[in-house]
């Protein structure tokens, strides 16, 4: 029985109803949106401790990055992910799809660092060595290069188009993208001999595949370095998102000292500032204009911190030139903050626990995956039966199986290799002769198993086949299915 028909009932008037009245907007009244376009930010350059730190790996990524694939080793490219020819090769190493589990390995070990790295000082990767910070960090250069500092790029982007302004955007969209399509010239290069590779452009007759992975990476360098900076980090990547999950209290981070630096007002050097009860933050907003996202750092930590530290080289600069004290922007963390500890009581809570258990965990893998890296057999063999017959009656009546094996050579050298069969009584293989395999190469080989016609009962009976290394230690056993028809 609902409230209307019971009240009803006893005569009583049901409730008035609330009613929301809707007008029409009155013309010429303002409309808020919900979007808001985003705001170019021209980064300030800064000189610094952190900053010369986030130079020297940039220099260092990118002399891996570009001069690997130039790396020869022996006849070959050191590094090369031959697709194609399904090989690997890292070196003196040779992989082969079936080592996909040391891809797994590395995978693992890459989230244990940035576990680490994250719980001991939070962003640091982002800051100064993902690829997208990388280069988002050479485009900028080359824009401070052609157009000037962080005031001449402002005013030229506000003034009406020109020849000068006209000139200065092109040229700087050329180098642009003179580095972004060599970046993915040697994207390709880890998968093509970049030898080859440079041959086949200058001949004109690069693979369609090749030309459009060149392309490809190279538009995603040009459009994420050169335009989407910051909004890459602020909005597509995921680890912005969820650092906040692997941050406590005792995780280092850029922080700002209001304790110290409030309140904030401009001065000169001549004023007394505790006389006058202010902060030693002077409220210049250069830790603002270098933030490579846009941020103001004394509002607290933001999900946008990249933890790049240019912020705490620019209030350095600033403490001393107006002689105050250091550190107003550091590094530190909340728990050092708010309980002023010193540097060693800080070092001492980074190391906690948490990170210990994070960094052995890494050790143990790490050790573990060289290990097996090392007594690792350089042999692969792979067992087919041959599906056009099950068994057959040959010559001397012997019952006879037949076996593709795939013999794969993992060393840099050529190889011979014996085969052999055990688990059945009389059993003997064919060919038993050494079959010669090259250099990191597989071959395919016919293999027939025979025992006695009648020595076996009829079904289906387990032998193994030996592949031994002549002359070496390297020897694989694999197990197969020997068939005695009824």
């Amino acid at each position: 029985m609902t409230a209307t028909s019971a009240s009803s009932r006893h005569g009583a008037l049901p409730a008035p109803q609330r009613v929301i009245p809707i007008a029409a907007e009155p013309q010429g009244a303002a409309t808020v949106s919900l979007y808001a376009a985003s705001r170019k930010i021209y980064p300030r350059p800064v000189s610094g401790v952190f900053s010369r730190w986030r130079w020297a790996l940039v220099f260092a990524t990118q002399l891996v990055f570009y001069g690997l694939p130039w790396l020869g080793w022996g006849q070959r490219q050191a590094v090369l992910f031959d697709l194609a020819a399904r090989r690997f090769y890292l070196f003196g190493l040779v992989l082969y799809p079936q080592d996909l589990i040391y891809l797994s390995g590395l995978l693992v070990l890459s989230a244990l660092a940035l576990f680490l790295f994250t719980a001991v000082a939070g962003r640091l990767w982002c800051g100064y060595a993902c690829p997208q910070t990388v280069y988002s960090e050479i485009f900028l250069w080359v824009e401070q290069k052609i157009e000037g500092s962080r005031a001449a790029r402002m005013r030229l982007d506000g003034e009406a188009m020109s020849l000068e302004k006209g000139v200065k955007k092109v040229y700087k969209h050329i180098v642009w993208i003179g580095i972004a399509l060599w970046t993915g010239f040697s994207f390709v290069g880890y998968f093509t001999p970049i030898r080859e590779l440079g041959l086949a452009f200058l001949q004109t007759r690069m693979g369609s595949w090749e030309v459009f992975w060149v392309f490809f990476y190279g538009f995603a360098t040009y459009g994420n370095a050169g335009f989407m900076r910051e909004q890459v980090c602020k909005y597509m990547c995921p680890y912005a998102r969820f650092q906040s999950a692997m941050f406590d209290r005792d995780t280092l981070i850029v922080s700002y000292d209001p304790g110290r630096g409030e309140p904030r007002a401009p001065r000169g050097r001549s004023v007394d500032a505790r006389a006058r009860g202010l902060g030693d933050c002077i409220d210049c907003g250069l830790c603002v204009q270098v933030c490579p996202t846009g941020i103001d750092i004394r509002q607290g930590l933001q999900y946008e911190c990249i933890g790049c530290g240019q912020c705490v080289d620019a209030c350095r600069t600033v403490m001393q030139k107006m002689d105050y004290p250091t550190g107003l922007i550091r590094y530190d963390t909340a728990n050092g903050m708010a309980q002023g500890w010193r540097r060693a009581q800080l070092w001492r809570r980074v190391l906690r626990p948490r990170v210990l258990v994070y960094a052995g965990v890494l050790l143990l893998l790490s050790a573990g995956m060289l290990a097996s890296l090392v007594v690792r057999t350089p042999l692969k063999v792979d067992v087919v039966r041959d599906r056009a017959a099950l068994a057959r009656i040959a010559e001397g009546g012997r019952l006879e199986n037949v076996y593709r094996l795939q013999i794969m050579n993992a060393s840099e050298q050529p190889q011979r290799y014996r085969l052999s069969a055990e688990g059945l009584d009389g059993i003997a293989v064919s060919p038993d002769t050494p079959v010669e395999v090259g250099p990191a190469e597989s071959r395919w080989v016919a293999v027939r198993l025979s025992i006695p016609y009648g020595s076996v009962a009829p079904g289906s009976h387990g032998v193994h086949i030996t592949v031994a290394q002549e002359g070496g230690s390297a020897q694989v056993v694999e197990k197969a299915a020997f068939l005695v028809p009824r």
